[in-house]
């Protein structure tokens, strides 16, 4: 680009220009230096379970640091970016991509870039941290056991030997595909919402299973294709906030993570000033489904849709299918599901399964991580087993939050492993982690979702600052852990501190 480009595009587009002058500074100051190629890194060595948007960030971090690791990805090639590699072309964030940083380096050119873009930047990150010779596609990951000195193995000993593992298999799966009654009879097309892509909608009516996320990528798509009417059928409220940067981010400033004496305060706001004339499709007010208890929608066409009545949105139970559309029981706002309502038929001649996807498993770690009352999510940071601190299952053990996707705390959650394996000073002790999930479920005693399954952002920046702030051990190792700058001091003091053990015959 010419300076004279240069300038013109910053005249025409002041707010993206600033954008782009912002992340190019994060990730000049917050990015890890790639290893060179062949380079020599050294232990611990992490492996990594998945080779999704969490995955490829984990062991950029880990390489970028100078410790080396090992991808094992259960797909093939072209399942690198995980459920963004498999979604529609038409998928995009819903969020604003300044929430939705993955890692420092990258850099979006848009406020809500599309699958394309995405996965073209998990791509970049593999490439630019040569994780291309240690990723190993088509090897799912069935069991994970320790040798007899202590270092992990993933199914068997060919795969290598490891002293920490970062499961990064998300919380999307294969597509949820439900069995409803009659479903062979329906004269139209029957798809889930995952599989849009060379479909046609244009003057069709459409019948929207499902009022999640995925209901709304529905609607996003018939609306495009200009469908008839398409009719979004939800078994129950759930909240839909705007399509707006400063918005989210006030919402994930909530730093106590659940509903509050305040929360009041925003949901009247949504209702009053961004809902308006169809606050009855809403969670009703003083129900037990605030704003700070599930992960809400976020977008602004929705309403629109349905203002311009080329969208309704129905509150209802299924009843099942029938030649020309779907026999629905429609019930009014705050009827509980299976509630009483009124029987329609909702006529159609395509409907997409918005049903979401199967959660995968964590099944292969193992067993005494998932004993009562320390299983997932009710773990140390949410994501480190008591049992094990050398394990990480980084975002895939949360249920609901807000402002937490993809952002930077990827990075703090792989450095905190780092942490835990090379500081035997700064490691947390079983019992320890077991009184810090204690703590944080006597905080949240009266929160209507529990203290782990949901969270807000700011919640999290508090569970890292305490964590790091109440052991001594750990005061060295903050800016490395939080920013991922300043790693070879502590790491001297360690190597110090080793030498003064051994010299005492003090083993660990």
């Amino acid at each position: 680009m010419s300076t004279q480009d240069f300038v013109l595009f910053a005249l025409r587009h002041p707010v993206l220009f600033v954008y782009q002058v912002i992340q190019w500074i994060l990730s000049k100051v917050l990015s890890p230096t790639p290893p060179p190629r062949k380079a020599h890194l050294r232990r611990p060595k992490i492996a990594v379970i998945g080779a999704g948007l969490t995955g490829v960030p984990a062991a950029s971090h880990c390489v970028g640091h100078g410790f080396d690791c090992v991808i094992l990805e259960a797909g093939s090639r072209k399942n690198l970016g995980g459920i963004w590699s498999r979604v529609n072309n038409t998928s995009g964030l819903q969020i604003h991509s300044l929430m939705y940083r993955f890692h420092p380096s990258v850099t979006w050119k848009s406020g809500y870039p599309n699958r394309h873009q995405i996965v073209s930047q998990v791509e970049q990150l593999w490439r630019k941290y040569g994780l291309e010779e240690k990723t190993k596609f088509n090897t799912r990951v069935t069991k994970v056991y320790k040798d007899l000195h202590g270092r992990w193995i993933l199914n068997d000993p060919s795969n290598g030997r490891f002293d920490g593992v970062i499961a990064a298999i998300g919380t999307c799966g294969d597509p949820k595909m439900p069995h409803i009654p009659g479903m062979e009879e329906f004269k139209g097309e029957i798809c889930h919402s995952s599989d849009l892509d060379g479909r046609q909608a244009k003057g069709k009516k459409v019948i929207v299973i499902g009022g999640g996320a995925s209901a709304v990528e529905a609607l996003e798509f018939v609306a495009s294709e200009d469908a008839e009417i398409t009719n979004v059928l939800a078994r129950s409220e759930k909240w839909i906030i705007p399509r707006n940067p400063f918005i989210d981010m006030l919402l994930a400033m909530n730093v106590f993570g659940s509903e509050t004496n305040l929360s009041w305060l925003p949901e009247w706001m949504l209702r009053r000033f961004f809902y308006r004339d169809l606050a009855d499709i809403a969670p009703p007010p003083n129900s037990k489904k605030g704003i700070f208890t599930e992960t809400p929608m976020v977008n602004d066409e929705v309403l629109d849709l349905v203002r311009s009545g080329k969208a309704k949105w129905l509150r209802g139970d299924i009843l099942g299918f029938e030649p020309d559309g779907v026999r629905f029981n429609r019930r009014a706002q705050g009827v509980p599901k299976g509630g009483p309502g009124r029987e329609e038929l909702i006529e159609g001649d395509m409907c997409i399964m918005a049903t979401g996807f199967k959660r995968p498993s964590l099944a292969f770690l193992p067993d005494e991580v998932f004993q009562p009352p320390y299983e997932p999510p009710n773990w140390y940071l949410q994501v480190f087993p008591p049992e094990h601190m050398d394990i990480c299952a980084d975002n895939c053990t949360y249920v609901n939050a807000i402002g937490s996707v993809g952002n930077y705390h990827i990075g703090i959650y792989t450095r905190f492993l780092l942490m835990f394996l090379v500081d035997p000073l700064a490691r947390p002790k079983e019992k320890w982690m077991k009184r810090w999930i204690d703590m944080t479920r006597w905080i949240k005693a009266r929160s209507p979702t529990g203290a782990f399954d949901f969270f807000t952002y700011s919640e999290l920046i508090y569970w890292f600052l305490f964590v790091i702030a109440i052991q001594p051990f750990r005061w060295k190792w903050a800016p490395f852990v939080l920013f991922g700058i300043g790693g070879a001091l502590p790491l001297a003091v360690v190597e110090r501190e080793d030498k003064l053990r051994k010299g005492n015959g003090v083993v660990h």
